[in-house]
């Protein structure tokens, strides 16, 4: 049970992020069980509606998310029949898979790498309030409160329930309420996916992997009867009803434990967190997941300019359509997706595994690619949005993530990298360090085709937390991810001479540029950009810990020999297979030889012209329509490339109505991937990835270097403002604009020192001590 005075806490903290904010605060009181008001209501700005709730059958595209980090849950918000898809993070079957079959892959199938799985169903059935029964009905997604609220009336009795996944407590809450003398009656039923089968209080039980899961459920009410009737809990004639439920697992993030913790009994422990958290009214455990959820959702603000009356009219869904049909654009409903993106991003990843290519959410248990951990752009995908959007907390879980595996990704590559079924196995034979597949599980295993430059890419990601934070704490977490990666690299570089010249220079052994083209080419472009990136992070780590100068003295050596993409004479594009010839898709929808444009820097408009041009023709080539998470990527390398229209359409192309399992976005506004003509699944890296790309088109930075507004449309133009943005280098910068122009920024050191501050060709040097901030104006000069 969380301490009062952690409650009294949280409200205080809630109060002065909105303060600082500007937006309305509650303060809390010492006796808080029936508070004078609720929590702070969200804005028109930050709150999602629709005129029908979710149909049952269709909950991944129309259920509505909750979630606490680790614990999570789609809602249908039927009147009748409240259902709720309950998830954990950890929900894994599978095992470390370290085997590799004929062809050189790792198994990859739910039977030995597993697969993400739902944990539980819950229903409240309400029979006599029936959808056909009920009119007046409108459901919301507060994204500033983190509350999913749903209102109807029958018999001249307005209803309302409210649905949220609060971190503090650890449950699930699902609170039922009336006004005019209205009734609840109906039952409440909690039933296992796994054959475990319904319960009214508790269900415990192991996967063949020995992973332990439970889950448990508790309800109260007042003015009526609440009881335990078998399988079910009966509620009759209650003023209103509160049902909790809460779950989990058994895992441990230890490499050395077997990824277990024994001791943990999950059903024991969710019976114990639904009996603390009853413990409290409902009130008070919605007033302490408001303050908790605020005080995240609350660091970052945003306008992109102001929507018509008639758009604003429109419910969520009509409003989506309306934007696709009309070619009109709609500012804020493009603001209120960002901010949908940020409240699945604190919903999604906290205190447990990261975000994978479902985040946490599921309608079922096969999922497709079982829900894994894509190492070739979708996990790092999921995570760009985090600093850019004022929650690097959530970036944490991506961190611990890696470090708990590297252990096992350390073991397998040591037994299994130069094995000759392995394609990709170093020629030198030679071995050290660590690598990883294409696909990770939670368990430490791999799945699919080994990928050598994933560990220069996840490295690369974990070092922009140190570039946007400045945390020495994190840059010594995972040095060891760093340094290891390194190692490989050192034992997987060849020498060859570049044809016609005597220049020797290092190359990536053979390797496939994901995800087409041939499997064995040598010094692929992704490859090449990705080890630079590398070479050089760890080298700035290496000095700034003091650690290991001589192997950091290796590394910058063996990264001024590195072989580095050239413009092909043929094509005019940027080389992705050290070729002039292109020897894969034209429009595939990787983008893997721009690697060195986004995430990385080396290729920046700034750079030789010839190179600029090369990734610029490339890119072109590669098209404006692909699945959410490749457009998404399209319009970041845009935004890098300050060509600020094709940014914005291809944030437009993602943001059509999917129908029929089309790219696009779904009834709730996840991402839709079209695997198939006909069938489309949820994969949410696009829900990050897009809105990452928004606000690159608003704010670009490396350390040393911000840059306002490069990527500005004519949309947004008019007038608009972010605040709480954060800036590689130790920043965080609020901005206001008008006609297009930066009018004020306001720069804030979470522990940088100096930047040049840049706009329109014209730039400053900004010199702070950690913590202070400066105000900036007038532009125009």
């Amino acid at each position: 049970m969380t301490p009062e005075p952690s409650r009294r806490n949280l409200l205080a903290l809630a109060a002065t992020t909105s303060a600082l904010a500007g937006l309305p605060t509650y303060t809390a009181t010492a006796a808080q069980e029936r508070p004078d008001s609720l929590p702070y209501e969200g804005s028109s700005d930050t709150t999602l509606w629709w005129q029908a709730p979710a149909d049952e059958h269709s909950m991944i595209e129309q259920g509505l998310p909750v979630g606490n980090g680790r614990l999570g849950a789609l809602a249908s918000n039927d009147p009748g029949r409240e259902l709720l898809l309950v998830t954990d993070a950890t929900m894994w079957t599978g095992g470390l898979n370290d085997t590799l079959d004929a062809d050189g892959q790792f198994p990859y199938g739910r039977a030995d790498f597993g697969s993400f799985t739902l944990l539980a169903r819950l229903t409240v059935d309400i029979p006599d309030h029936d959808l056909s029964a009920v009119n007046g009905y409108r459901r919301t997604l507060d994204l500033a409160r983190g509350v999913v609220t749903t209102s109807y009336v029958r018999s001249g009795v307005t209803y309302r329930r409210e649905i949220f996944a609060s971190h503090p407590d650890d449950v699930i809450v699902l609170h039922f309420t009336q006004s005019g003398g209205g009734r609840y009656t109906g039952s409440v039923t909690l039933e296992g996916t796994h054959g475990e089968g319904k319960t009214a209080v508790s269900f415990g039980a192991a996967f063949p992997n020995g992973l332990r899961y439970g889950a448990a459920v508790k309800a109260y009410g007042s003015g009526g009867r609440v009881a335990v009737n078998g399988t079910r809990i009966d509620f009759s004639d209650c003023r209103d009803l509160t049902v909790l439920v809460s779950g989990g697992t058994n895992y441990a993030p230890d490499a050395h434990a077997g990824y277990r913790d024994p001791a943990l009994d999950p059903e024991k422990l969710a019976r114990a967190k639904v009996r603390d958290a009853a413990a409290h009214s409902a009130d008070v455990l919605l007033r302490t997941h408001v303050a908790d959820h605020r005080a995240l959702f609350g660091q970052l603000d945003l306008s992109l300019g102001t929507s018509t009356a008639g758009q604003r009219s429109l419910d969520t869904w009509e409003r989506l359509k309306a934007r696709a049909r009309d070619g009109v654009p709609d500012p804020e409903l493009e603001a209120q997706y960002l901010q949908f993106s940020r409240y699945l991003m604190i919903a999604g990843s906290r205190d447990s595994l990261p975000l994978n290519l479902q985040g946490l959410w599921l309608d079922g248990n096969d999922p497709d690619w079982m829900g894994d951990y894509h190492t070739d752009i979708n996990l790092q995908m999921n995570y760009w949005m985090a600093h850019r959007a004022g929650l690097a907390q959530s970036f944490d879980a991506l961190t611990d993530y890696c470090l708990a595996q590297l252990p096992s990704w350390t073991d397998l590559t040591r037994r299994l990298f130069n094995d000759p079924r392995n394609r990709y196995r170093n020629s030198t034979g030679k071995n050290a360090g660590w690598t990883l597949a294409i696909s990770t599980n939670p368990y430490g295993g791999g799945g699919w085709w080994w990928h050598p430059a994933g560990n220069a890419w996840l490295c690369n990601s974990l070092w922009e937390h140190y570039e946007f934070t400045g945390s020495r704490t994190h840059l010594e977490k995972i040095y060891p991810l760093l340094k290891g990666a390194c190692e490989f690299w050192e034992a997987r570089l060849l020498t060859t001479t570049l044809p016609g010249t005597t220049r020797e220079v290092l190359i990536a052994d053979s390797d496939w540029s994901p995800e087409h083209g041939p499997l064995d080419a040598k010094g692929i472009t992704y490859a090449q950009e990705l080890v630079w990136a590398l070479f050089g992070n760890y080298c700035v780590a290496a000095a700034e810990l003091k650690r290991d100068s001589g192997f950091a003295d290796t590394v910058a050596s063996l990264r001024k020999r590195l072989y580095l993409p050239q413009v092909s004479p043929k094509t005019g594009w940027l080389e992705e297979w050290m070729s002039p010839d292109n020897l894969g898709e034209t429009t595939h929808r990787h983008l893997s030889p721009l690697v060195g444009l986004f995430p990385g820097d080396r290729i920046r408009p700034d750079s030789p012209p010839d190179l600029v041009a090369g990734a610029t023709a490339l890119l072109t080539a590669r098209g404006m329509e692909s699945f959410g998470w490749a457009n998404a990527w399209r319009s970041l390398c845009w935004a890098r490339l300050k060509n600020a229209e094709n940014a914005y359409q291809l944030v437009v192309n993602n943001l059509r109505p999917s129908s029929d399992g089309s790219n696009g976005t779904a009834f709730n506004l996840f991402d839709i991937y079209e695997v198939e003509k006909g069938r489309g699944i949820f994969q949410i890296d696009a829900n990050f990835g897009t809105p990452a790309a928004m606000i690159e088109m608003l704010l670009y930075s490396r350390p040393g270097h911000i840059e306002f507004l490069p990527a500005l449309p004519d949309a947004w133009a008019a007038s608009g403002s972010v605040t709480g943005v954060g800036a590689r280098g130790g920043f965080v910068v609020d901005l206001r604009w008008r006609d297009g122009k930066p009018i004020e920024a306001h720069i804030h050191s979470v522990g940088g020192r100096t930047t040049t501050v840049e706009y329109g060709g014209t730039s400053r040097t900004v010199t702070l001590r950690p913590g202070a901030s400066v105000t900036l104006k007038d532009f125009a000069r």
